[in-house]
């Protein structure tokens, strides 16, 4: 699904390990393993349980399975090896994760198998009838693509309950989308992704509040998820951080932290940004970076950046021009999040 960056034309660790409670109210560690020891015995846990009374294996299956499901697969392995109940109970989890990885080969066309939708929809379906929430959200999207949106609503629902971030974020991104949009339950599910960390919804939050979708219209506080966004490596909301800066929009005027913003969503891959960039550089006399940037926004689809491009270009000497299609061909977008 995507979604149009303001103002202009230019337009993914999911989980976290959870703590665990005994009846008593006690904490326990962590269940990521430690880098002193990524394997514990079922005799070293039951050890440890029978020393300091924290008896993992008697916590209900139901239980193990709520905190299995937010488990990464390296996570989910290593937690299969706390003891025996918990062996038992994840085994459906860990069926559920080969079935994922299925899927994924199928959708891409990886490990040696050719692209087929209808199989990589089979295994993340039954992926999802096992309790993965991953399996969830990726045959959802698939649902969505054919315009089955009610089945990928109903998906994206599942997964959001049982505390999926991507669930929580899709589901408020698809209550935008259907006919007719709820507002007002999409904003409440993007408040309870972004309120975690989840910096798509962050983003997507931001424009609700930003354009009054759901909620009152509220421009500081959408400069402000805008921000959080883009500390979390959100490209489409570095350019609209960098937006608000330069026009004062909701954050305080600072030419300074809207060039900052725009070079780094230009750096990774955004378009317009670089676009834009590449003017900035072209007006202090930086003819070679310029063209480097505007290369690019030009292959990124920004038609007004190919005008400005040749003019430059034409002012640079040949060695100049081949030095910049060098750099331009050997560029590689810096890592997001997006």
């Amino acid at each position: 699904m995507k979604h149009t960056t303001w103002p202009g034309r230019s337009d993914g660790l999911r989980f976290t390990a959870f703590r665990l409670w005994n009846t008593k109210g006690e904490k326990h560690h962590k269940l990521h393993p430690t880098k002193h020891s990524n394997r514990m015995s079922s005799g070293r846990a039951s050890s440890s349980s029978s020393t300091d009374g924290r008896d993992f294996s008697a916590l209900p299956y139901e239980l193990i399975m709520i905190i299995g499901v937010s488990l990464s697969h390296p996570n989910l392995r290593a937690a299969s090896l706390a003891c025996k109940s918990w062996y038992e109970a994840l085994q459906p989890l860990r069926q559920a994760m080969l079935y994922m990885r299925w899927g994924k080969r199928f959708k891409h066309g990886r490990g040696g198998v050719q692209p087929n939708m209808d199989k990589a929809l089979d295994a993340f379906l039954k992926g999802a009838a096992l309790g993965s929430t991953m399996a969830m959200v990726d045959a959802g999207l698939i649902y969505w693509e054919r315009g089955l949106k009610d089945k990928a609503v109903a998906l994206y629902q599942k997964a959001a309950d049982l505390g999926d971030l991507s669930g929580k974020c899709n589901l408020g991104i698809a209550y935008l989308q259907v006919e007719p949009p709820n507002p007002k339950e999409a904003v409440k599910w993007l408040y309870h992704a972004s309120n975690e960390g989840h910096t798509r919804a962050q983003y997507q939050l931001a424009l609700c509040l930003h354009h009054g979708r759901g909620v009152d219209r509220n421009i500081k506080e959408a400069a402000r998820w805008y921000l959080k966004a883009a500390e979390g490596g959100y490209v489409r909301a570095m350019y609209n951080v960098s937006l608000c800066y330069k026009f004062e929009e909701g954050l305080a005027r600072s030419h300074r932290q809207a060039r900052k913003w725009m070079k780094r969503a230009a750096d990774r891959g955004h378009s317009k940004a670089q676009y834009e960039h590449g003017l900035a550089l072209f007006s202090e006399g930086e003819k070679i970076k310029a063209v480097v940037y505007l290369e690019l926004a030009t292959r990124g689809g920004e038609s007004a950046s190919a005008h400005v491009k040749d003019v430059i270009l034409q002012q640079l000497s040949e060695t100049s021009r081949d030095d910049v299609m060098l750099l331009v061909n050997q560029w590689r977008a810096l890592p997001s999040s997006s």
